[in-house]
């Protein structure tokens, strides 16, 4: 049952709704977005009705963040399992490499792409890596690009609002059963930024790993550990 966190819908499911539905999608042979939703990104829709409105029509919204679990029960709520969106794009790739669909990494930095799919291939030996490719939103013929290579599945990491603006501005175009907006996901797959250790994730710490690890993200972070809360608090 789908809910709201300051007008953010959230998908209460459980990470085994959440494969089911993605099996759905896949052999749906239509277009799907899905939007993993942390306390930063439901910020970012408060300053941008046009990311609100495109989340809010979004196939479906995972929950991914701590912050997001402890908003829910103070509104009592229940927005499902907490899944990130690196988890879910092992998942993912897990699902396609079994059910022999193939997936396009778009996004991130030169060469973060390519060595994130060579980790998912090294873990699932039969998924098919339908192409890999930097590149921009607003780049002449990337739809194009995306489409030749008859990908299944398509992982878009420009960050947030890019990525999700993208993705909704070309459902018409594109030939992808499934298409996940995945922030920085490329870099801890591709071990160019270290994901927070098991027990830090598990204790809701994660933040602070990021803070000590990366400083610069600092006004991020405060946005979702201070700001965040302080809004689900007077709404």
């Amino acid at each position: 049952m789908s809910v709201k966190i300051l007008s953010t819908r959230l998908d209460g499911l459980n990470l085994a709704d959440v494969k089911a539905r993605i099996i759905e999608f896949l052999e749906s042979g239509e277009i799907h977005q899905i939007t993993p939703i942390n306390p930063e990104f439901i910020m970012a829709t408060r300053r941008d009705a046009e990311l609100l409105d495109i989340v809010n029509k979004s196939d479906l919204n995972v929950a991914d963040g701590v912050g997001l679990k402890l908003a829910a029960m103070f509104k009592r709520v229940d927005i499902g399992q907490r899944i990130t969106g690196v988890d879910l794009t092992w998942e993912l790739a897990r699902i396609a490499s079994e059910r022999n669909f193939s997936i396009f990494l778009l996004g991130a930095a030169d060469g973060i792409a390519e060595k994130a799919a060579g980790k998912l291939t090294s873990a699932f030996p039969g998924l098919k890596i339908a192409g890999t490719y930097a590149g921009k939103p607003s780049e002449a013929g990337i739809v194009d690009r995306i489409n030749d290579s008859r990908a299944d599945i398509l992982l878009v990491a420009f960050g947030v609002p890019k990525q999700e603006k993208f993705i909704f501005a070309n459902r018409d175009r594109l030939k992808v059963r499934i298409a996940m907006s995945v922030g920085g996901t490329f870099d801890f797959i591709a071990g160019v930024v270290p994901r927070a250790p098991r027990w830090m994730r598990a204790a809701g710490l994660e933040w602070l790993f990021r803070l000590i690890k990366q400083p610069e993200r600092f006004n991020r972070i405060i946005t979702a550990i201070v700001r965040f809360p302080i809004s689900v608090l007077i709404d």
